[in-house]
């Protein structure tokens, strides 16, 4: 392909995301919302301007990895601690009861294939709150009792998403689900889990030392981060796990909230900052690719507007989508009602995550055109709700 059909693509991506990121935003959406729309409007849904092709797939590839760096570097595990208890539950019941009702409601009573009724649950798994904690802050509920547990909830969430993620993609890898080898996959995951983070820690300390001490020339950030974060990339392909979760684990252990023995961590914590403040813009270059590639990625014309069942599947995966978070909630312990419905609309949005999970059905082949488009409307729905809904019970 003609590298100006490619610059062009990218101008078109880049300049109609972020027209689209900043109308929506100012309606009280997020910016991804805007992105994906944006997407709709060029490919072939409507324009058909852009053509996803193979570069534009693997730019939209790096965005992925980009995205979860991000996610685990905001994934502050010490807020877990605030109230890990209701955290805990919150996290892990709104995880597993959107998973397993989305599976057996596709399984049992839509008669999908027993993998595409697995990955459907699991794209109801995650959870993006980002929108729920701007709405809090503006009711000024932000420092409350439910708004930690709400955080520490999302940070775990994040790790049983990944996880989740991770699984169902290793196993569609395989073809067949194996007692032997979902304990191996787990073994390895949780080993990576807990080895990984540490090594890049201490990587990381030693990033910042080298930065402290021999550093002359500007833009040693952004070079040795990036390089950071594909190396664990590839330490995680070659673990035999998808290279997002290098990214997410080298997120974690760059954040700042593993303390190591013998290192200066308050200095580590200045050299955090300024990592977030350099690599961010890289993110903000990347991931919008990613976005406007799930819209290029649905063309409406194949959807069957006029079939009954794809609208009662939607419809019903919708409620499940908002009943399982919600569910989650009421777990809880020594939490008033009101705030138990707090914190299951907060959980609620599905954002960033969510669209990581369908891109993934996608591109294996799990998920058909309609299926896809159904999942990607549901994401970006509950997505816009929760910022009424919170207002509403405020």
């Amino acid at each position: 392909m003609e590298f100006e059909q490619i610059a062009l693509s990218l101008i078109l991506i880049l300049v109609v995301g972020r027209i689209f990121a900043e109308l929506v935003v100012k309606f009280g959406a997020p910016a991804v919302v805007g992105e994906v729309l944006a997407g709709l409007i060029l490919g072939p849904s409507f324009l058909g301007l852009v053509e996803l092709n193979e570069t534009l797939k693997l730019l939209a590839e790096l965005g992925v990895v980009l995205l979860l760096f991000e996610v685990g570097f905001e994934s502050d595990i010490n807020k877990l601690r605030a109230e890990g208890l209701n955290a805990f539950i919150v996290a892990t019941f709104g995880a597993l009861i959107p998973l397993f009702l989305g599976f057996l409601v596709s399984y049992y009573i839509f008669h999908l294939s027993f993998f595409t009724s697995l990955f459907i649950g699991g794209t109801l798994t995650a959870t993006s709150i980002g929108i729920s904690l701007r709405v809090l802050k503006d009711l000024k509920l932000d420092k409350t009792k439910m708004a930690q547990i709400i955080v520490g909830a999302a940070v775990l969430d994040d790790i049983l998403g990944v996880i989740i993620l991770v699984a169902l993609v290793e196993l569609i890898k395989e073809g067949k689900i194996e007692v032997f080898h979902l304990i191996k996959l787990i073994f390895f995951m949780l080993v990576f889990l807990i080895v990984a983070p540490i090594f890049a820690a201490i990587l990381g300390h030693i990033l910042h030392i080298f930065e402290k001490n021999h550093i002359k020339v500007p833009g040693y950030i952004p070079i040795v981060v990036i390089s950071y974060i594909l190396l664990f990339s590839i330490i995680a392909h070659y673990s035999g796990l998808p290279e997002i979760l290098g990214a997410f684990v080298a997120g974690i252990a760059l954040s700042g909230s593993i303390d190591l023995p013998k290192f200066d961590n308050k200095s580590m914590k200045s050299f955090t900052k300024r990592v977030h403040h350099q690599i961010e813009p890289i993110v903000f270059l990347f991931a919008p690719i990613f976005f406007v590639s799930v819209g290029l990625s649905i063309d409406i014309s194949e959807i069957n507007f006029s079939s009954l069942y794809l609208w009662i599947l939607a419809l019903t995966l919708f409620v499940v989508a908002i009943i399982g978070k919600m569910a989650g909630a009421f777990f809880t312990v020594n939490q008033s009602l009101k705030d138990k419905i707090q914190i299951g609309i907060s959980m609620i949005p599905r954002g960033e995550v969510g669209l990581i999970f369908a891109e993934f059905g996608r591109s294996a082949k799990v998920f058909t055109t309609e299926i896809y488009s159904i999942l990607i409307f549901i994401v970006l729905l509950t997505t816009l709700l929760p910022p009424f809904l919170l207002k509403k019970f405020k």
